[in-house]
């Protein structure tokens, strides 16, 4: 009898345990209006967005990828953080930035670091910076890039990581001007931190939708104030102002998901009205 009981619980394991894998699989292709039923009637910039590749734990292929994106077109890439916290990881990452490449964003790519981005050390982490380089994404540790679009100003803002106390905003907002404000950043939670630094929208990521929710994501307590809301994915407002956060594409610990799914975005933005050129 006891026999038998062990046999049944093993073999419920190995499902859920499989289950939860094949999840890892199942991506979610989500469209984001950053103002919702109003985007289709301004003028906006398109945006594909990316997060937690954690390379060591992804079940999406490079040719998967191409796969998702093939039929879309973006104005510009971001890149939110955590690609990976190995070295031997780093050559991993070239295949999956060459899809992106291909998509030739006219305003180009930007990207962040996150927390398992600085589990690399000195030599390590300049590898994988140089890489992300090299392939035409422009890194922003506390600091901004502006471009124009169809008679509109718009600032890209990278904050490095919060959790990790790599962000320094007086720095990341040191040269940004008039025009819609984009920011970039890992962690979500310095957005309880910016009074006083406007942002039109802000994407992160940081909390893989809990990856595990039984039926909340309780682990994520120890993860700052808006974990403990529970505010962990998707779209929000704070101080009515719109942030976005992506429950990204890879997973840490096991590469298994419960309550939640690997997921691409693409967002709409529209220009604030003081971004003309």
């Amino acid at each position: 009898m006891i026999y038998a009981i062990t046999i049944f619980i093993t073999v419920c394991i190995v499902y859920f345990l499989y289950k939860a894998y094949k999840n890892t699989h199942d991506i979610q292709i989500n469209k984001i209006n950053a103002v919702p039923g109003s985007v289709e009637q301004l003028p906006a910039l398109s945006i594909l967005h990316l997060s937690d590749l954690h390379l060591e734990n992804i079940s999406l292929t490079p040719s998967q990828l191409a796969d998702n994106l093939k039929n879309e077109s973006v104005d510009m890439i971001a890149l939110t953080g955590d690609f990976l916290d190995r070295k031997r990881s780093i050559p991993k990452l070239l295949p999956y930035l060459k899809v992106l490449r291909d998509m030739k964003p006219a305003c180009g790519i930007y990207a962040v670091l996150g927390n398992h981005d600085y589990v690399l050390k000195d030599q390590d982490l300049m590898e994988l910076i140089t890489l992300l380089e090299k392939n035409n994404i422009h890194v922003l540790r506390n600091g901004s890039e502006s471009f124009s679009i169809n008679g509109h100003v718009v600032n890209i803002i990278g904050i490095d990581d919060y959790s990790t106390n790599h962000s320094n905003l007086p720095l990341a907002y040191q040269h940004v001007n008039t025009g819609t404000n984009i920011v970039l950043t890992h962690d979500p939670n310095i957005v309880l931190d910016m009074q006083g630094y406007h942002f039109d929208y802000l994407m992160a990521g940081h909390f893989h939708g809990g990856q595990i929710c039984y039926p909340k994501a309780y682990h994520l307590v120890k993860m700052g104030k808006l974990a403990k809301q529970n505010v962990i994915k998707g779209l929000h407002m704070h101080n009515k102002s719109p942030f976005y956060i992506s429950e990204g594409l890879g997973q840490t610990g096991l590469n298994v998901r419960i309550g939640s799914r690997p997921e691409i975005t693409f967002h709409q933005i529209p220009f604030s009205q003081a971004a003309h050129v």
